[in-house]
């Protein structure tokens, strides 16, 4: 089960690569990234709620006091997104997705303090590995571009995406189902992208070219959150926060890939090795489940 779970925080990482792909047609037709942010919250909730009303309706069935944690996993998901695209434009691409992808410290501390999962060695050093590999990845190395409010907001993207990780791994012990948990997170992340959507200009920027804009506008929601979230979620059943959060960083390698096939970047020297690293890191990872499982098995 947990070469399954590993599968599809690895797919999840790939689907949500092609964010960059999406962004990259959509921002000269003007929209903003908070309104894509919104967009992409609302487009993702509407498709979880069809697939939950004709095909598993027991989703709906929630105890109330689960909603304050359902409230928590929507808005670290709504601010994750904010913070890293905010952050992105005051400081560099670069810098936003080193300060993101820290958040797999964040998580690994806060689970082996109060989770009390295990911290072994080998889980410390692929870690360790992988953010090197991100950091390479996006151009970390004389791309680093400073900016104080950036940082911060960089920081505290890294932050909310490790207390959604956190969120929901609480939502899998609590044994609420994959589909509940992304069902209400979304409804709650969609909720508050309204203040921040806009509609008029929206509609504005959507109806200049609709043949275009609405199909990208609904790729976006369903390939870079529906689907890998779910993904995501899934998987947290099987996995540890911190190994989960940490093998989602597959993002930066295949946004970085997706840039090279479809949009013509460059890719040098600093990233092949990057990716070497990750790919790596995500071996190391899944020998560290393999000899936990192995341990649970024999004991």
């Amino acid at each position: 089960m947990k070469q399954k779970a590993i599968l599809y925080i690895i797919l999840a990482g790939i689907l949500w690569g092609t964010s960059g792909v999406f962004v990259h047609y959509l921002a000269p037709y003007g929209f903003t990234p908070l309104q894509m942010t919104s967009v992409r919250a609302l487009v993702s909730f509407f498709c979880i709620l069809l697939y939950a009303f004709f095909r598993e309706r027991t989703a709906f069935r929630i105890k109330p006091l689960h909603l304050l944690l359902f409230a928590g996993i929507g808005a670290s998901l709504y601010f994750t997104s904010a913070f890293h695209y905010l952050s992105m434009q005051m400081t560099s691409v670069s810098t936003s997705i080193m300060l993101l992808y820290a958040a797999p410290i964040y998580v690994m501390v806060y689970s082996v303090l109060f989770l009390k999962e295990k911290l072994t060695l080998l889980k410390t050093v692929s870690v360790g590995c992988m953010l090197v590999g991100c950091c390479l990845v996006a151009g970390v190395i004389g791309g680093l571009k400073f900016d104080p409010l950036g940082m911060l907001l960089g920081v505290l993207g890294g932050v909310s995406y490790a207390i959604y990780n956190i969120l929901t791994k609480i939502a899998m012990q609590k044994k609420i189902t994959p589909i509940t948990t992304t069902l209400y997170g979304f409804l709650f992340m969609s909720a508050i992208s309204l203040f921040a959507l806009e509609p008029a200009k929206l509609l504005s920027h959507a109806c200049a070219a609709p043949a275009e804009t609405f199909p990208l506008l609904l790729g976006l929601g369903i390939c870079t959150f529906v689907i890998p979230y779910f993904l995501y979620t899934l998987a947290m059943r099987d996995l540890s926060a911190g190994t989960a959060s940490a093998l989602s960083v597959m993002e930066p390698m295949s946004a970085t890939l997706f840039s090279v096939i479809l949009l013509g970047e460059s890719l040098d020297l600093f990233s092949v090795i990057g990716m070497l690293l990750i790919l790596g890191s995500i071996c190391m990872i899944g020998k560290a489940e393999n000899d936990a499982a192995a341990k649970e098995q024999a004991a």
